[in-house]
């Protein structure tokens, strides 16, 4: 039998709603028809270098804070880039924004730390704009699905 991949979900849920769209992408990643994948998630406070260090893809999810990146999330950023640069080239990674406006800067300074770690974006980012939907559960679930099946397939 394969070895397990290691698919690490860091989010910063703060409200009930960021809440559900986490746990939609915890069930999408965790759907029974993916059979070699360990899904784990954190909170920005939780994670460590050796979190990152030891995973084999990456689902980031924030919201979106004055037009920029929640500040815990960043704070992983802060502690975790030099010990993870190195380690971590190439690493594939997908990110979701709960965005109250565009989310244009949110998404600007991911790619911007993220292209600085040389980690590989493979898919589009999930942008959830405006007032919350229910359909921003369904896309959370697709992501952590499509993440976790494309890792257990050696896609990503």
């Amino acid at each position: 039998m394969a070895e397990s991949k290691k698919l690490l979900i860091i989010a910063h849920a703060p409200s009930e709603n960021t809440q559900k769209m986490l746990e939609a992408v915890i069930n999408g990643a965790s759907n029974p028809d993916v059979k070699n994948v360990e899904v784990r998630s954190l909170t920005p406070l939780e994670t460590q270098p050796n979190d990152i260090n030891s995973a084999n893809a990456i689902i980031l999810g924030t919201t979106e804070n004055l037009g920029y990146m929640a500040g815990l999330m960043k704070d992983v950023f802060d502690r975790c880039y030099y010990p993870c640069q190195e380690k971590t080239e190439g690493l594939p990674f997908a990110f979701y924004v709960r965005a109250g406006h565009d989310g244009t800067g949110t998404r600007r300074a991911i790619e911007s730390i993220t292209m600085g770690l040389r980690w590989r974006l493979v898919q589009d980012p999930l942008i959830c704009r405006g007032d919350f939907q229910a359909a921003f559960i369904d896309r959370c679930e697709e992501l952590g699905l499509a993440m976790a099946a494309s890792l257990e397939a050696g896609i990503i």
